[in-house]
């Protein structure tokens, strides 16, 4: 499998590996040794919250816009002394750039879909959860798969099939000591549409990923441009229209994409969609100016919409929410005092205020409880307890994005999150739904 997945991501590039397998090699069998250099800190991050870098050490952090905010940076750099640069592009070029080139880097910020192809790619070295601080507060999401006893699991890439390294140094669910990331930011993804001209449906019951490819909305409809992302909103929306039918959603078949890609082809020579964007403010930028009434949405961009007075409501779809889990990795090139430095960031994402600045956001926190103290009482009720707004609360932006008398679409952290229909995932024919992705793109 390792093979495989190597090679898929190879070929997607079009360049090869096989220069890169001793030094991969290297990496991997020195893992536990780089490791044991670092534990001679332990007795110390066990004493205080961070152990601080000196000398203004520069720590260099390549992922994307979600995360890779100006306020975290400044609060981060003035909380452990250190100085962060602060790469962000887009989702696949920031995985390009991080499975070829691990010496550009010293932490990654994705998503867990890109955890496959960076382990195998040897760009990345596990995590040694007892320098984690918080490592025991992290919740069951990510090391169970689910929150709640009757949580639905998602289909695909659930984060804890992929978070600890076993002894074979492949990836799995029994748990160890050593994690391909840290877990942190998380959330679940649907649909926004302007209820300006979409009429507000209920949520879990009529609101419908299948909505996207209504013909009521044609030409007004955005799509997020990620294979590993955009390919589920459409899977989803096909499926729930009837026009395809997936046996594994999260493992999709070649056959399958080919009957699925056929129909969306169609529809785009049609004219059906308007657009595939590529961050989060160029999804703002298309409902703002009227170029969609409906898209794929994150959900920092329905708050900045709503910041800017523009009605639009993020679904809650009774097929259930695409889910997605933040990735902190630490490049497989990173060590001395670059290294402690890392384990510093960590630490202090999971210290309580990074949690409490992002839930302002829609994020999720793998340990709430600590970040609960930075949040009013109402923004606790909100964000995390599905509770009415008893005030206005301000988003990120400082801007009014939820007023008094809303309720969080889909309700509570554990509701919305015992309700993923699907995981963003790399699957099994991920180099396939690579060309049929780009096909529909470019047709």
């Amino acid at each position: 499998t390792a093979s495989i997945l190597k090679n898929r991501w190879t070929q997607q590039l079009g360049t090869g590996m096989d220069s890169k397998k001793d030094k991969v090699d290297i990496h991997k069998r020195n893992t536990l040794t780089t490791l044991a250099v670092g534990a001679a800190g332990t007795f110390l991050a066990g004493k205080a919250p961070y152990v601080f870098a000196r000398n203004k050490v520069k720590l260099r952090i390549l992922g994307t816009h979600v995360t890779l905010q100006e306020e975290i940076r400044q609060k981060a750099m003035e909380d452990l002394g250190i100085e962060l640069i602060f790469e962000a592009k887009g989702s696949a070029a920031v995985m390009q750039k991080a499975s070829m080139s691990p010496e550009s880097f010293d932490l990654f910020e994705q998503w867990s879909n890109s955890i496959n192809v960076l382990w195998q790619s040897g760009s990345i070295q596990a995590i040694d959860t007892k320098r984690i601080t918080h490592w025991g507060e992290i919740n069951n999401l990510t090391k169970t798969g689910r929150l709640t006893k009757n949580a639905k699991m998602g289909a695909g890439d659930a984060p804890h099939k992929i978070l600890h390294v076993q002894d074979d140094d492949e990836l799995g669910i029994k748990q160890t000591d050593q994690v391909s990331f840290l877990p942190y930011v998380h959330n679940v993804d649907s649909f926004g549409y302007n209820t300006n001209v979409i009429k507000k449906g209920i949520p879990y019951k009529t609101e419908s990923w299948g909505w996207l490819l209504d013909k009521k909305y044609a030409g007004k409809v955005g799509i997020v441009n990620a294979p590993t992302i955009g390919l589920f909103d459409l899977a989803l929306a096909a499926q729930a229209q009837g026009l395809v039918t997936f046996k594994d959603i999260g493992a999709i078949s070649k056959l399958e994409l080919d009957q699925l890609f056929d129909l969306l082809i169609k529809m785009k020579k049609d004219g059906h969609f308007s657009g595939f964007w590529t961050s989060v403010p160029e999804s703002v930028d298309f409902m703002a100016s009227d170029r969609v009434v409906i898209e794929s949405m994150f959900s920092p961009a329905v708050s900045a919409l709503n910041g800017q007075k523009i009605p639009v409501t993020y679904a809650a779809p009774k097929e259930g929410y695409r889910g997605w889990h933040g990735v902190m990795c630490l490049s497989s090139e990173v060590e001395g005092k670059q290294k402690d430095a890392a384990y510093d960031y960590m630490n202090w994402w999971l210290s309580g205020w990074p949690g409490a600045f992002i839930a302002r956001q829609g994020y999720y926190i793998s340990n709430p409880q600590r970040s609960k103290q930075y949040l009013s009482e109402d923004e606790w009720g909100y964000w995390y307890g599905g509770q009415a707004a008893q005030g206005q609360l301000r988003g990120t932006d400082g801007k009014v994005s939820v007023h008094p008398g809303d309720v969080r679409r889909g309700g509570s952290y554990e509701k919305r999150l015992s309700n993923v229909a699907v995981w963003n995932t790399v699957m099994p024919t991920y180099e396939y739904s690579l060309q049929k992705w780009y096909e529909f793109i470019s047709a």
